[in-house]
């Protein structure tokens, strides 16, 4: 009774691999398919290949856009938009306000579009500071670096291709890849690498009990996170 109850599975197996639709729309080896424009309705991508995508209406960076753009439409109506310098952090303004706004690396939202890309619009965060805020004083200090908090996001990349053999990219004509992208979705605070390696050159210098003007020890906090 085991034997053919095996012989069974395998059969199923190689059945549902021969005649299981592939993910790029008929083409093996992984070849993306070229779609023609009629396919292509208004330029979007294939429903079925939209329809196996992460869910990305779930994550961070796609969840946001609406409400961005609810704010932005707001803004415009109401004036200029604000600057995008540091802020000062004012412990009674902060009480209420969002993360991004009371964090000491505070950071703010635009909206990334890419018609190449699905999806075609995304959150992006941006730092306001290129130190850090001191709870002490309220103001950016260069004792520490704000450094962006990246997200991988798989999303679909829109191409030109040719349906012909000539390879000259066919008007309208896309075939499509998945990429996997990294999002900026906040900010943070970190020790800067040039006052790391500050730290242990002066270690150095007092181990080897050498003596070295305190000048030629200063330097950019900020060069680089």
């Amino acid at each position: 009774m085991l034997l053919p109850s095996l012989l069974l599975l395998l059969w199923l197996s190689a059945s549902l691999a021969v005649h299981s639709p592939p993910l790029w729309g008929g083409h093996t080896h992984g070849t993306p398919r070229c779609y023609s424009a009629e396919e292509l309705p208004l330029g979007r991508a294939p429903a079925h290949l939209l329809a196996r995508a992460a869910k990305w209406e779930q994550t961070l960076p796609v969840a946001l856009v609406s409400s961005l753009e609810a704010v932005g439409r707001r803004k415009r109506h109401k004036g200029p938009p604000a600057g995008t310098r540091c802020p000062v952090l004012q412990p009674e303004e902060a009480l209420e306000a969002d993360i991004h706004q009371r964090s000491i690396s505070p950071w703010r939202y635009r909206v990334d579009t890419d018609e190449n890309r699905y999806p075609q619009k995304l959150a992006f965060a941006e730092c306001l500071c290129r130190g850090c805020i001191s709870t002490r004083t309220g103001r950016e200090t260069a004792a520490l670096n704000s450094v962006p908090l990246y997200q991988s996001l798989l999303v679909l990349r829109r191409q030109p291709c040719s349906q012909d053999a000539t390879g000259v990219p066919t008007p309208g004509a896309f075939e499509f890849h998945v990429e996997s992208i990294q999002v900026p979705i906040g900010c943070t605070c970190v020790l800067p690498r040039v006052l790391a390696l500050q730290e242990l050159l002066q270690a150095h210098i007092h181990q080897k009990g050498l003596c070295v003007n305190p000048k030629y020890m200063q330097g950019d906090l900020l060069v680089q996170g």
